[in-house]
């Protein structure tokens, strides 16, 4: 059964004796700094240089030792505190869902969905969780990956990893809107408030604001705007925790960044 407790960050108490990841026999596993170039940490020299430096650490413990073997399946590599991506076939994408695709890998009506976008990926093997939901009528930020342990624990709310939104609404938005839906308001299935609000853009009858929240209830924003009587004419999500949509075009999909991937591991401690 998988745990969603969070871990300490720093286990061990000083004084105390530190156990080394587990030595493996010669000839198994990969050393450790064929395992930090292969991950696009650095090359191998610089990676001993790492090493050396006291900046590696393997299953929670500094590793000064040079050509440690280790299993890049079971191990968990840090550099400067921040987990890396040492498994060759885990997967991490961005997806800028398009308006009109549903949040599935399949749809039994032939509607578009995200599976179409990602069928060469699916048919070439890889088994891909995307991470929550965004309904047909809204674009932007999905995460898709192999990592089933960092999509449940993204997904989990007892993570509070938060997700922003620029919403076009209907009616100018005065600026004490904000306060209200800070402090929360009351929906059919219970209150519910927002992290941030801000209004960008105002008129013509219509708003441009932004709504960063860490709630996960099914369309949420939407109707936490219609409760405040500016119902959402157009909806986009482009952020998730550290990762940003950016410029990236509707449709397409990119390969997370090093430094994404060890920002979303720390959002939710692993």
């Amino acid at each position: 059964m998988l745990s969603f407790a969070k871990p300490a960050r720093h286990q061990n108490v000083e004084g105390e004796p530190q156990e080394g990841p587990k030595k493996l026999p010669w000839g198994e596993g990969e050393r450790l700094q064929k395992v930090l170039a292969k991950a696009g940490v650095a090359s191998r020299r610089v990676a001993e240089e790492l090493i050396e430096q006291g900046r590696i650490e393997v299953d929670g413990v500094i590793v000064r030792e040079q050509g440690l073997r280790i299993d890049p399946d079971t191990a968990v590599v840090r550099v400067d505190g921040v987990r890396i991506v040492v498994r060759d076939e885990q997967v991490y994408l961005a997806l800028n869902k398009p308006k009109g695709f549903q949040s599935t890998m399949s749809d039994e009506f032939n509607r578009p969905c995200i599976g179409d976008i990602v069928a060469e990926r699916v048919m070439a093997g890889q088994r891909l969780f995307h991470v929550g939901r965004l309904d047909a009528d809204t674009e932007g930020l999905l995460l898709l990956t192999n990592d089933g342990d960092l999509a449940h624990r993204l997904m989990h709310p007892s993570f509070e990893v938060s997700k922003t939104y620029l919403a076009t609404v209907e009616g100018e938005v005065p600026r004490e809107i904000g306060k209200r839906l800070r402090k929360g308001v009351e929906l059919d299935d219970g209150p519910a408030s927002v992290d941030d609000f801000q209004v960008l853009e105002v008129g013509d009858g219509r708003s441009l604001v932004k709504v960063v929240l860490h709630e996960g209830r099914k369309h949420i924003v939407r109707r936490l705007l219609a409760a405040v009587d500016h119902p959402v004419t157009a909806l986009v999500r482009t952020r998730i925790g550290p990762v940003a949509i950016g410029d990236q075009r509707p449709g397409t999909l990119r390969v997370l960044g090093r430094d994404e991937i060890g920002k979303l591991y720390e959002a939710v401690d692993l």
